[in-house]
């Protein structure tokens, strides 16, 4: 697998596309093993796609297509500043807040990063804010979108290791509600140290909150009702994906009524694309995956590490270290289908809850996209709002901090995280 590793590396120095990357260099590991029938190479990623779990994926990205389409993040975007207009850094703190209502619509850090910058950037801006501190603000606080049910890659986890995702999506609803507070915490700091007004002088009114609230209350529902309708056993994440698109046609044709035959057609094209790109990953990552429990490597890596420690807590933060160096250098959908078969028997060997261990590994991953050198979601931000790498670079000091303290309480306060799934999957 070592020579595999280095061509895989090797390919994306030289700026092949990920997907190529990950077959050519799998199809390394079938040329050192003549044994093997060469026929796998096309069996693997056929078969890869067969699995019924990962319908849930392209259901969901279009689903979520569909309710930016209906008017959704307007409504939110007015809810967020009439709840935290009248904070220090007010429109700082209705990104955050925005984030987390779109994690129930959504599900995509880098979608949600782009299009906060497009919306609340230039707004930011305006109120006096520095261009690198607005676009972490918007960069990190797109972690959160991806942990509040139903993110993309929770599901890639959960189908990949066989875990819940039932559990997983209310683990993650926890975990996405104590981000949203610690990053709305780091907000409030950093604006009063550098003299951030309010986005709007007063406290809104209960009536103007009620009256946002029953504009949104279709969207904010929409996370809730997945959840009670795996809980109850209505439907299996993939069947929950199918009635999530349904259910996002209904509210914006006959709720919102602001979803066109056009926009219908113009969101099939886009998703079509979305899918296609995620998909011929997932496919060829089956070549490259193959050559793993071949080789035994699952087994060698736990037993390097468990000669080092076998305290559950040290073993997780020493799989956080090496997970935060790959999600600086790989595509956060890569690293859950490559490595979620190699760190996940790892912990769960040292007592560790492969759900508690999902929400550790989904955060850490996505956090990649908002560091150098390949963020996707920094990139994204960056350039929507002109703001130099270097400049996010020397603001981006208190968010990381925030994700550190954030991860610290998930790896050291495991029934945060697996309060929800325990209380409700008895």
């Amino acid at each position: 697998m070592l020579l595999v590793v280095i061509t895989f590396l090797v390919l994306l120095v030289l700026g092949m596309p990920v997907a190529f990357a990950i077959g050519i260099s799998g199809t390394v590991f079938f040329l050192q093993h003549p044994e093997l029938p060469f026929t796998m190479i096309v069996q693997l990623p056929i078969s890869q796609t067969q699995n019924f779990p990962l319908l849930a994926v392209p259901l969901f990205i279009f689903a979520g297509n569909l309710m930016n389409e209906t008017g959704i993040t307007r409504r939110f975007i007015r809810l967020s500043t009439l709840l935290t207009g009248h904070m220090r850094g007010g429109m700082a703190q209705v990104s955050v807040v925005l984030s987390t209502l779109m994690g129930g619509v959504s599900g995509s850090a880098i979608a949600d990063a782009a299009m906060e910058a497009r919306i609340l950037g230039p707004d930011m801006i305006r109120h006096g804010y520095s261009k690198a501190w607005s676009a972490n603000v918007i960069g990190f606080t797109a972690l959160i979108t991806a942990t509040i049910p139903p993110g993309v890659g929770i599901i890639l986890y959960g189908t990949v290791g066989e875990v819940s995702i039932g559990q997983l999506f209310l683990a993650g609803l926890m975990v996405g509600l104590i981000m949203m507070i610690m990053f709305m915490t780091t907000v409030a700091i950093t604006a009063r140290a550098r003299g951030y007004k309010p986005a709007r002088e007063q406290r809104a009114g209960l009536r103007e909150i009620i009256s946002a609230l029953r504009e949104t209350i279709w969207a904010m529902v929409f996370p809730i009702l997945l959840l009670v309708g795996i809980r109850l056993g209505i439907f299996t994440p993939a069947e929950v994906g199918a009635f999530a698109c349904v259910y996002a046609v209904l509210v914006g044709v006959f709720v919102y009524r602001e979803l066109t035959w056009k926009k219908f057609i113009e969101t099939l094209g886009s998703t079509v694309i979305d899918v296609g790109a995620i998909m011929i990953i997932i496919a060829l990552s089956g070549i490259f995956g193959y050559g793993i429990p071949f080789e035994r490597v699952p087994d060698a890596i736990t037993g390097a590490i468990t000669d080092l420690t076998t305290v559950p807590q040290l073993i997780l933060l020493i799989t956080i270290v090496f997970l935060v160096f790959l999600g600086m250098f790989m595509d956060g959908s890569v690293v859950i289908l490559l490595f979620t078969p190699i760190f996940l028997p790892l912990v769960t060997s040292v007592g560790v809850d492969p759900v508690h261990f999902g929400l550790i590994f989904c955060t850490v991953i996505t956090m990649g996209n908002m560091t150098p050198p390949v963020g996707l979601a920094m990139y994204a931000v960056c350039g929507i709002l002109d703001c130099s790498v270097t400049d996010w670079i020397r603001e981006t000091w208190p968010f990381v901090l925030t994700v550190i303290i954030e991860l610290a309480v998930l790896v050291f306060l495991p029934d945060v995280v697996l309060f929800l799934p325990r209380l409700l999957f008895k």
